[in-house]
């Protein structure tokens, strides 16, 4: 890195040199495979340099990482549970019905989408949103199932198209 490097492209290069190996270590131990590692290691230095906090100010690099690493390391771990749903949904179909590998890498990836699309909602109106979307249910359907007014259920379906239509912006 030369001295000319804009002072933003230097603390970066500095904080991947001092950090990287640390971290990678850390998320190897957590994944238990180096690749997955690798990959989530830069990831998160992804994370920091498109991130709006400046790395300069960052007074505690390896905690700042850390909490960047955990973030993707939860997304990893649904991803990969929810992949491992869908394989298992895709083992009781027939034979003749199982999508092909395009398809399914396609139904994986909108899959994927609606989980991020949906993260950070609460368990319930996720659910609801749900099962209203995905299988069709009424709200009176839903109210009963959850053991909830069906007022409840409208506000909770609100409550989920407003995230989405935020989370689209």
């Amino acid at each position: 890195m030369t001295e000319s490097a804009p002072p933003q492209e230097q603390s970066l290069h500095a904080l991947y040199r001092d950090h990287r190996s640390w971290l990678e270590g850390w998320l190897r131990r957590q994944t238990g495979n180096a690749w997955d590692a690798a990959d989530l290691s830069q990831d998160t230095f992804m994370r920091v340099l498109t991130s709006s906090q400046k790395v300069a100010d960052i007074h505690e690099p390896r905690a700042y990482l850390l909490t960047v690493g955990k973030r993707l390391l939860n997304t990893f771990h649904t991803r990969r549970s929810l992949e491992q749903a869908y394989l298992n949904a895709l083992l009781q179909l027939p034979e003749h019905s199982v999508p092909s590998p395009e398809h399914r890498w396609a139904l994986l990836e909108t899959l994927q989408a609606l989980d991020e699309l949906l993260d950070g909602l609460p368990a319930l109106v996720r659910r609801a949103f749900l099962w209203s979307q995905l299988d069709g249910l009424g709200y009176r359907e839903i109210a009963a199932r959850l053991e909830i007014s069906e007022r409840t259920v409208k506000r909770y379906m609100a409550q989920a198209y407003e995230h989405c239509l935020l989370m689209d912006l």
